[in-house]
């Protein structure tokens, strides 16, 4: 029975040694994955900073300094050095400098009649601001407009109006081109409801731009009853 009970006894302190073994293997197995990810971690936080400090920062001081020679250019009436260097900096960064290059880009190349150009710039523009933001959208419809694309048109003048948000002078200048573009596509019944919206909530400003909005309501709903 000694025997035994010693046995037994070998055999426990035994299995003890090895799941104390095996813990222990464990606890290093973890923390190598603890020290693997820790090493990743630090790796990202290094290559971000890295992007900040030697690119994002240089490029952000590189695009002002350049935006700042097309101002200067456009000042001193050479509209053609400040055309290139506003699309320079439109195709070259990805930052503030860029948006407003875009945008200037856009205006120059849309009195230059260059209405297909200046729509990709205008598509590239991120709206900023609660009137420059939807005045860019309207001048986006305009470029479509102007190249017969009513579908894309149509698009802008929405997101003008969605960006206007209700403002008196400019909402329904909006509604108008878009009541414009709802003509020429045919859809008489839409437009009828976008005079409609205007006889609502922006009489003032038809009355003050001597837009006769009932002639136009009485006009598309007439050419709606007839399709």
């Amino acid at each position: 029975m000694a025997k035994n009970q010693n046995g037994s006894s070998r055999t426990t302190i035994e299995e003890v040694n090895q799941q104390m073994t095996s813990a222990v293997q464990r606890v290093e197995d973890n923390k190598k994955y603890i020290t693997y990810a820790i090493a990743a971690i630090v790796a990202v936080v290094l290559l971000a900073a890295g992007y900040v400090y030697l690119v994002r920062n240089p490029n952000i001081a590189k695009a002002k300094d350049e935006i700042s020679m097309a101002d200067l250019a456009l000042m001193q009436g050479d509209t053609a050095k400040a055309l290139l260097d506003y699309k320079a900096v439109a195709d070259r960064y990805s930052n503030d400098a860029a948006n407003r290059a875009n945008l200037n880009a856009a205006i120059m190349l849309f009195d230059q009649g260059k209405f297909d150009e200046a729509a990709k710039y205008l598509e590239a523009y991120a709206p900023a601001g609660k009137l420059v933001g939807p005045a860019a959208k309207s001048l986006l419809g305009d470029c479509y407009v102007n190249l017969k694309q009513y579908d894309k048109a149509l698009s802008a003048f929405n997101k003008a109006i969605e960006l206007s948000d209700n403002n008196d002078l400019y909402t329904p200048l909006f509604i108008l081109k878009k009541a414009t573009v709802l003509h020429a596509q045919k859809k008489y019944a839409d437009e009828a409801a976008a005079y409609q919206t205007i006889k609502d909530n922006y009489l003032s400003y038809a009355q003050q731009n001597g837009i006769n909005v009932d002639k136009y309501i009485e006009r598309a709903n007439a050419l709606a009853a007839q399709k």
